[in-house]
């Protein structure tokens, strides 16, 4: 039996104006912003869902539902920390973790190093075990026509 896991997570928001854009717990300067129940801090989400999933507690809607107005505008970084915790429960650590922002605009280049950064100060791990990337829907879809955001991350746990 193996101590290894694997866990995948998705998360996709809209974007508009007058809202917040937050990637990893950057702030990122743009017209428009994430529409989200909480912060909307869409690199968070995917990371967390995939982190529980690894570990089989199912997803961030279990535990932070949107129904739930006690987690309107709740800081996802929140969220991150309460995963983290749980992982820690259970004698997980994090090995490595991949990330993919898919987005037409802003481009992300000048942000991915500070958000690679951020993740590796919540999550207390070498950001050399972080990688993040950006690229676009070739103009394809809600997120090619720039009303939208997704992304995904995939995650390597190990019991210890």
């Amino acid at each position: 039996m193996t101590n290894i896991r694997v866990g995948m997570g998705y998360d996709v928001h809209r974007l508009d104006e007058n809202n917040t854009f937050l990637l990893g717990g950057i702030k990122i300067d743009y017209e428009k912003g994430i529409v989200a129940h909480s912060d909307g801090d869409i690199v968070f989400h995917a990371l967390a869902d995939a982190l529980l999933g690894a570990a089989g507690l199912g997803d961030i809607g279990h535990f932070f539902p949107d129904t739930d107005m006690k987690y309107k505008n709740l800081d996802s970084s929140l969220i991150l920390m309460s995963v983290l915790e749980k992982l820690k429960q259970l004698s997980y650590d994090i090995v490595n973790i991949d990330i993919t922002v898919v987005l037409e605009k802003p481009k992300l280049q000048h942000y991915l190093s500070d958000i690679k950064d951020s993740i590796s100060n919540y999550l207390k791990i070498s950001s050399n075990n972080i990688n993040i990337k950006a690229t676009t829907s070739e103009g394809m879809g809600f997120v090619g026509k720039g009303q939208g955001i997704a992304c995904y991350s995939v995650v390597l746990i190990e019991k210890v």
